[in-house]
């Protein structure tokens, strides 16, 4: 009815295809919280992002965002692990290295599964482009 797109609606996005997809969406939601960084995502162009050098803006968001962005990642480690877990009983074989079944989560840090660092939304970057 030539209603336009209202200051601050949510706008759907389609499903990326990717395993981690709401993970990603729950990353990006939190991210875009913090206005500062926020503002240097507007900002930011592809190559800046690809680089890295938007996470490195990550130690500047406040604590309340750390909090839920570590908060995501255990969530995220979490369901990787039943994931695993999953696939572990299904083949029954004792001998599966876990080490390498977690390297197929490229999209965050495994050895740090606990809090969520410039590394990680590195890795989520990188994985996702």
């Amino acid at each position: 009815k030539g209603e336009g797109h209202v200051e601050g609606e949510k706008v759907e996005n389609p499903d990326t295809g990717l395993y981690y997809d709401e993970y990603l969406r729950q990353v990006i939601d939190v991210l875009e919280t913090d206005k500062h960084f926020r503002e240097k995502l507007q900002t930011a162009d592809i190559e800046e992002i690809k680089s890295g050098k938007l996470s490195r803006e990550l130690d500047l968001v406040s604590h309340h965002v750390r909090t839920r962005l570590d908060e995501l990642k255990r969530q995220e480690v979490a369901r990787l692990r039943m994931l695993i877990k999953a696939k572990m009983d299904s083949v029954q074989d004792s001998g599966i290295d876990h080490q390498a079944l977690l390297k197929q989560f490229e999209h965050l840090n495994h050895q740090n599964p606990d809090t969520f660092e410039p590394k990680d939304l590195d890795m989520l970057i990188k994985a996702v482009s």
